[in-house]
């Protein structure tokens, strides 16, 4: 079996849009910013045998604020500007009750069925309560990029990091 990083998308490969202390995904591709070390910190999972999954929630498509072009061309530029090896995004919006929307683990769990990855050997980085929620009930490690943001906080999580440059050397075993 394989091993995977599963990643949140705004907030841990891109920077996001803070408004009144919460994160918001950017408009476009000219608003994506890819954060300082994200390049090598996947290079380096990459290098030492995880797939690099990108699971993401984009409820804006949903309520009409974006479209599913603008999203996926943000997408498409991450994709092309780092290892990435699959991108997992759900549209849906709260209240739709689909099983890929975190905290729900579908998504986690339809990758892992597709591409043979043990869960327990996985790690899901966030930076959101759905996402530590969604991993631990794959079944993977959890790590929450804190920052600090004005919502609800997990209820628990395996490690707390201040960027995916740490949260790598924790999956390295180099912390």
């Amino acid at each position: 079996m394989k091993k995977a990083v599963f990643l949140d998308r705004d907030g841990v490969l891109n920077r996001a849009v803070i408004r009144e202390g919460k994160p918001y995904p950017p408009a476009n591709v000219d608003e994506m910013e890819i954060l300082p070390g994200v390049q090598e910190a996947l290079e380096a999972l990459r290098a030492a045998g995880f797939l690099l999954i990108v699971v993401t929630n984009q409820p804006d498509v949903a309520r009409g604020t974006t479209t599913r072009q603008a999203v996926e061309a943000i997408n498409a530029a991450l994709r092309q500007a780092l290892p990435i090896d699959e991108f997992r995004t759900c549209f849906h919006d709260s209240g739709f009750g689909c099983d890929c929307r975190k905290p729900k683990p579908g998504a986690l769990l339809a990758a892992a069925a597709v591409h043979d990855i043990d869960l327990s050997a996985s790690y899901m980085v966030g930076d959101r309560w759905r996402d530590a929620e969604a991993g631990q009930r794959a079944g993977c490690k959890t790590i929450l990029i804190d920052y600090g943001y004005s919502e609800k906080r997990p209820e628990a999580v395996d490690y707390y990091v201040k960027s995916l440059g740490e949260a790598t050397n924790i999956i390295m075993g180099t912390a």
